[in-house]
């Protein structure tokens, strides 16, 4: 009873969430700017609107046993070593012919599959519900040779669809870590090598309606989570965990998908507890709590000489501890297009390098080169962020490009102060424009008023 029950609350849950998910967090410029001007600390919202749905659901009555698809009934083992993976290519075949099915991961079992993509279109409101312990091979000499090295668990084409369980998708990312591709920090601020070739997660690639909730993600040899070309995507309640120094391990990445909202998750990792890279807009959240990470990422965008384009992104109720940056906007030498409409608010530090910053010269080595043009930085709020900084850093850094000022940035209630000892950092700032809206700790006296000459018309710059 109870697990149907479940299914029934998935139900409701996707069929409230088509309804409302583009009403809420797909509100453009219009949406973006009644949020600058009226912020609460009552989320509501789509998210609250689902936990109406789910306290209606408990009075619901049983569904159909045949919509629920377990893996164990197509012959998967679960004893942590055997492939399972052809059981879940037939589970899930058979699920996505039928309209709101279930392909159920059992508790107390460890499921084995090896690099998949679950293809769509399925029907409507398909749900991938793991219960119990779902893993790939144990790293690199495991990895089948045949398999895509950059990729694991991929949906593509899954409109319409719930991933969601009680239980954990496990990442035996450790082995990748130690590759040696690519430079990351070690201990004591010594460089060791990392991985280069190592795959991400979880992906959805080109989906749309997506809600993804409840689960715990660990140890991932890459992103964790990472959404590319979707558009209509709540997440909620996730515990995602990697150790400190594992590389390139950003919680939840988004890339090129609008209309995103991330919510009451927990993030402790080794690179961004959440990055957005270009392509993203419209984008909420709400309720964060990042732990020994790189803080909250718009970036890095630019490289290569290529055209970002980010707009309407808040971040709010968020606390970040123990990082390597707190809200951080990077950009390439020599990119184009523009971030705009940003607001980061209500956030809480606790002995974080860099809490504020706008870094447009993002390098990975030390031999870039200074372009004239860069990625546009326009409309960003930071307003009521405090607590403490690590004092080997400054606690606000504007690093803005040389040609292409950052433009239109207000400040207000910003309390930020040395974690040890009594002597802080001034703020730096370079080719910044904007606006205190009060006083600051530190105070940032470098802020520029006005507008940049060498800008005649921002909007040639905007996206």
């Amino acid at each position: 009873m109870e697990l149907f029950r479940g299914f029934l609350l998935i139900v409701l849950i996707r069929m409230t969430f088509i309804s409302l998910n583009l009403n809420y967090v797909e509100g453009g410029t219009q949406f973006h700017r009644k949020q600058m001007n009226n912020k609460s600390s009552n989320d509501g919202g789509l998210v609250y609107q689902i936990f109406h749905v789910i306290s209606l659901s408990n009075n619901g009555n049983s569904i159909s046993e045949s919509r629920i698809f377990n893996v164990k009934s197509y012959g998967a083992v679960g004893d942590g070593s055997t492939d399972d993976t052809a059981a879940f290519i037939s589970a899930w075949k058979a699920a996505c012919e039928v309209e709101s099915s279930v392909l159920l991961v059992p508790a107390n079992y460890v499921f084995m599959i090896t690099s998949t993509t679950f293809n769509g279109p399925c029907k409507p409101g398909l749900t991938f519900q793991v219960d119990g312990v779902l893993m790939p091979p144990d790293g690199p000499d495991s990895w089948p040779k045949s398999d895509n090295p950059m990729q694991w668990l991929v949906f593509f084409q899954a409109d319409q669809m719930t991933l969601t369980g009680t239980g954990t998708i496990k990442g035996n990312g450790d082995k990748w870590w130690d590759l040696p591709c690519k430079p990351h920090k070690g201990p004591n601020g010594t460089t060791l090598d990392g991985p280069c070739d190592s795959p991400a997660l979880i992906m959805f690639f080109m989906s749309s309606n997506l809600y993804v909730s409840d689960l715990h993600i660990i140890n991932s040899p890459q992103f964790h989570i990472k959404f590319d070309d979707c558009k209509g995507v709540v997440i909620q309640n996730l515990s995602i965990h990697s150790p400190a120094l594992s590389p390139n391990t950003d919680g939840i990445h988004i890339e090129n998908t609008k209309s995103v909202g991330i919510y009451n998750t927990n993030i402790a990792n080794g690179d961004d507890c959440i990055s957005i890279g270009t392509g993203c807009s419209d984008v909420d959240i709400r309720n964060i709590t990042c732990v020994h990470s790189h803080g909250i990422s718009i970036g890095s965008l630019g490289m290569q000489n290529s055209q970002a384009c980010v707009s309407n992104i808040t971040v709010q109720n968020a606390s970040i501890k123990d990082s390597d940056n707190g809200v951080r906007i990077k950009t390439w030498q020599g990119g184009s297009g523009s971030v705009s409409g940003v607001i980061f608010q209500d956030i809480e530090m606790d002995n974080v390098k860099n809490c504020i910053i706008v870094d447009q010269y993002y390098c990975l080595t030390k031999d870039c080169q200074n372009q004239t043009s860069a990625v546009f930085v326009n409309d960003v709020s930071y307003k009521n962020i405090k607590g403490t900084y690590d004092v080997l850093s400054k606690p606000i850094h504007f690093a803005c490009s040389d040609t292409v000022p950052c433009m239109n940035i207000t400040v207000s209630e910003v309390e930020l102060l040395p974690a040890q000892g009594e002597t802080g950092n001034d703020p730096f700032c370079w080719n910044a424009y904007g606006t205190l809206q009060t006083e600051t700790v530190p105070l940032i006296s470098c802020l520029q008023k006005g507008k940049p000459e060498s800008i005649s018309e921002s909007s040639t710059y905007v996206c």
